[in-house]
Order: C-alpha cells, then sequence, then structure tokens
C-alpha cells in the first residue's frame, strides 16, 4: 500500500468517489453535508489516497484547526478493505505530513462506531459525550504527533 497525497484533480475524484460510496451511499449523509469549499481543489486542502496495486482504496483529509493542531478529517476505506490495515496506513501517512508541516497535535472527530480504532493508533476521547454530525453520533478525540 502506498499512501499518496493528492496533487491533480484525478486523484481529488477518486477520493470523492471513495468518499461517496461510504459515506453517502453506505451511511446515508447527505452529499450537501459531504462536500465542502475544502473540496474545490487538490490544494483547497491536505487530500490522501491510499493505493493498493494503483487502484484508490482509501482516502482522508487534513486541515489546520488551529495552530499547531491538525484536524483529519473524512477517512474512509472501501468495504473490501477493511480490517486490513489500510486505515491505519493511510492514518498514519496523513499524520507524518501534519508532524512535518511543524503540527504538535492531530484532532478528529469519530464515528462513535469507530471510537475503538482510533484509541488503538493513541488517540484519546476528549468528548463527555457522544455529538450528532450528519446525524451520526460522533466523539471527539486527539493524539499528540
Amino acid at each position: 500500500m502506498k499512501c499518496v497525497k493528492v496533487e491533480s484533480y484525478e486523484q481529488l475524484n477518486q477520493a470523492f468517489d471513495i468518499r461517496l460510496k461510504v459515506f453517502v451511499e453506505e451511511q446515508g449523509v447527505p452529499r450537501e453535508l459531504e462536500m465542502d469549499e475544502y473540496d474545490d481543489s487538490p490544494i483547497a486542502c491536505n487530500h490522501f489516497i491510499l493505493l493498493k496495486d494503483d487502484k484508490a482504496i482509501a482516502t482522508g483529509r487534513w486541515k489546520e484547526y488551529e495552530p499547531e493542531i491538525a484536524k483529519m478529517q473524512r477517512i474512509a476505506v472501501l468495504k473490501p478493505f477493511r480490517g486490513l490495515g489500510a486505515g491505519k496506513f493511510l492514518l498514519e501517512g496523513m499524520e507524518k505530513d501534519a508532524r512535518s508541516q511543524g503540527y504538535k497535535a492531530s484532532l478528529l472527530d469519530a464515528q462513535c462506531t469507530a471510537e475503538h480504532f482510533y484509541s488503538k493508533l493513541g488517540y484519546n476521547t476528549e468528548s463527555d459525550e457522544p455529538f450528532l454530525d450528519a446525524n451520526i453520533p460522533h466523539v471527539r478525540m486527539r493524539k499528540m504527533l
């Protein structure tokens, strides 16, 4: 597997295809909530795709949340590739990129069903109570980079 920073619209569209399949089709998130101004171009955010045999199988993005704090977002793995380490590999690549740009911590809003996954990767839950995002329960989590 290879974690690749998105540099072209072709790669960005591969990321969108994954997000639409996972979030919109599987989870029922309205398309208008899934796509935002950080999706306007490859440089509007730090977008990544994970390639396996030159096929995009996972995606995510990160942006500055506060000085020195990166917010990981839109992390999605295609169903046939879940449980194989793809999400971990992708997130580690995104964290490495943020760290190389001087970020000291990583923040994310995890779906409650993924809280254990992120905990295993060193994230600590900060939320006292779950909150809804796109009508899906989430918790805020943080990790020092």
